[in-house]
């Protein structure tokens, strides 16, 4: 164990290094006077379908004459589907550049083809100046007084570029002179560059890309004081009703000193979660799954919460794929609490084969994950896109995982075991199983199960819009605040629903409250891909093969973990609320 465990640091600072790109501030940003300033192009792609992005010069823009540079930005950016080369264009701090001429275009058939293409598909494309952004379409069409539609394509480029002394604050692209795509012309592809003073601050520079309207408009702050009433609202039903019955019960089953005819009544009357004292606390069906979700889901729990922490300190959205990276290194570090809690609750439960469970629970959801990401990335290679995953990162993802996330995986197994791993249920378990009567339909386990995700879900639901808008509608997400409390409403409205359910399942006499408590808060993202599918028709104009893949897969992708989170939280809480119930009754 030492020995797996040291070599995973060894490779640490290996990975740190390939990594450091994404985490770290390229330069200071600073220039002096006609210091060459590199104009990085990027992709480009149908505007509409914000996955399907290809490279630039797949399109037949000027090349650059030699050997172009590409810019490396970490493991994120990579998998965010960005590539980055040197356009190779003249330009310099503070110098301002008259209309130039980038290169001659010469159209032929094929060239005007894949133009008119891409101009009825509104492909648009993306440079990079000083890591800010920049965007612009390929052409457009123009309307005819016969009805026809003429394809051009804008030929000239002006790059407005705001600096405060050594520094650059904005940048801004505008594109003019229109010309039409004809087979056989000859266009002249110009840029120019202007320079002007501004008094933004470099701290300042990224607001400009922040869409303060839409993310703090009145109805998300009305959303967040919606959800906090249903936090209190459904504290107060646990607290003051649950807890009240249960109080009821406990002083009606401790009675010692009835006289006869009353204590006959009392044990005629007898029913409910008392009943099951002797088989609540069972060996749950497939131990071994149910420990590997379980721990799977406190440990992105607490990466959800770290990411989102880092996001609000570190302001991860500036850089490119900061947020992704982000994710994947604390997705490593925090495998040993997966392993921790799986372990101990296998213990916990008679468990014997932790080996199998330890491994499990270390590969569920990268495996799940690998799955989609597999298809996803064919049907990108396919297409010839920069959403396709090199081979490369592929190998430094897999070694993350086999040499930083499985071995704490399996530490935290160990630690598990010998630390959490004794049995402590507060009743013995009966050797014959109580027979469950049948109870009405709203008391089975698949519609208890249905139902608990629907509070969960209106906690959130407005958060997912803005969401699901900021990844697939061009808007940086920067309200990490409002994710946070959204996230922590989430934790609490599951846990009270989940023990809300489980305590109406337990006075159905049924005592299979595990795997029920686990679905019931797990179905939180049944409603949220639900969501999903009314957003793609709705609420965006998405299109073909290629990005209804990519938004089903990644949707699906984002669900799965959310359902193994939520679950994991909704069995936990209903763990802690069934042992506590328990412990204060009499048991044979």
């Amino acid at each position: 164990m030492p020995l797996t465990v040291r070599r995973s640091f060894c490779l640490l600072a290996a990975v740190i290094l390939f990594l450091s790109p994404a985490l770290a501030s390229e330069s200071d940003h600073k220039y002096q006077p006609d210091e060459p300033v590199t104009l990085w192009v990027n992709k480009v792609g149908p505007y509409h379908n914000p996955q399907e992005t290809y490279n630039y010069y797949s399109l037949p823009f000027c090349h650059p004459s030699g050997n172009a540079a590409h810019k490396w930005g970490g493991l994120g950016e990579v998998l965010g589907g960005n590539e980055l080369i040197d356009s190779l264009i003249d330009i310099k701090f503070k110098k301002p550049v008259e209309k130039t001429t980038i290169c001659e275009l010469e159209l032929d058939e094929e060239k005007v083809k894949q133009f008119k293409d891409a101009i009825e598909n509104n492909y648009w494309f993306e440079f990079f100046m000083d890591d800010l952004p920049l965007w612009g379409f390929v052409g457009e069409l123009h309307s005819e007084r016969n009805g026809d539609n003429k394809h051009v394509l804008y030929t000239h480029k002006i790059i407005n570029v705001l600096y405060n002394k050594d520094q650059i604050i904005q940048v801004n692209l505008t594109q003019q002179n229109p010309k039409p795509l004809e087979v056989g012309s000859t266009l002249d592809m110009t840029y120019s560059v202007k320079w002007n003073p501004t008094d933004i601050t470099f701290a300042r520079r990224f607001d400009v890309y922040l869409d303060y309207p839409f993310f703090e408009h009145q109805i998300h702050w009305f959303s967040i004081f919606n959800s906090f009433m249903m936090v209190m609202f459904l504290t107060g039903l646990v607290s003051m009703i649950l807890m009240r019955t249960l109080r009821n019960d406990y002083a009606k089953y401790a009675r010692e000193d009835d006289d006869l005819e009353t204590l006959e009544r009392d044990v005629n009357e007898e029913s409910g979660w008392k009943l099951v004292h002797g088989d609540v606390f069972r060996t749950p069906r497939s131990l071994v799954l149910l420990s590997a979700l379980v721990g799977t889901g406190a440990q992105l729990a607490l990466l959800v919460l770290l990411v989102i922490l880092c996001a609000i300190v570190g302001m991860l959205y500036v850089g490119r794929g900061a947020i992704v990276t982000t994710f994947i290194i604390c997705y490593a570090f925090t495998s040993f609490i997966s392993g921790y809690v799986s372990g101990g609750m296998y213990s916990r439960h008679g468990g014997k084969n932790w080996i199998k469970s330890m491994i499990l629970t270390a590969s569920l959801f990268p495996f799940l994950c690998f799955g989609i990401g597999f298809i996803l990335n064919t049907i990108a290679i396919f297409y010839g896109s920069l959403a396709a995953i090199p081979f490369g990162t592929m190998v430094v993802v897999f070694v993350i995982w086999a040499f930083i996330s499985f071995p704490l995986a399996l530490l935290g197994t160990v630690i598990g075991r010998n630390w959490s791993g004794a049995p402590n249920n507060p009743c013995r378990v009966k050797t014959i199983p109580r027979p469950i009567p049948n109870k009405k339909w709203y008391l089975t386990s698949s519609v208890v199960s249905m139902m608990g995700g629907l509070l969960p879900f209106g906690s959130i639901f407005i958060e997912m819009y803005f969401v699901f808008t900021s990844f697939w509608n061009y808007k940086v997400y920067y309200v990490y605040g409002f994710m946070l409390l959204v996230f922590l409403i989430l934790i609490i409205v599951t846990v009270c629903v989940t023990i809300v359910s489980i305590y109406f399942l337990l006075n159905a006499e049924n005592y299979h409250w595990q795997w029920t408590s686990f679905f019931s808060a797990a179905s939180t993202a049944v409603y949220v891909y639900f969501y999903s599918i009314y957003y793609y028709y709705v609420k965006t104009k998405m299109s073909g093969l290629f990005q209804t893949s990519f938004y089903f897969g990644y949707t699906l992708m984002f669900c799965l973990g959310l359902g193994i989170l939520c679950g994991a939280v909704g069995y936990l809480g209903s763990n802690m609320f069934v042992r506590r119930i328990y412990r204060n009754i009499k048991c044979d």
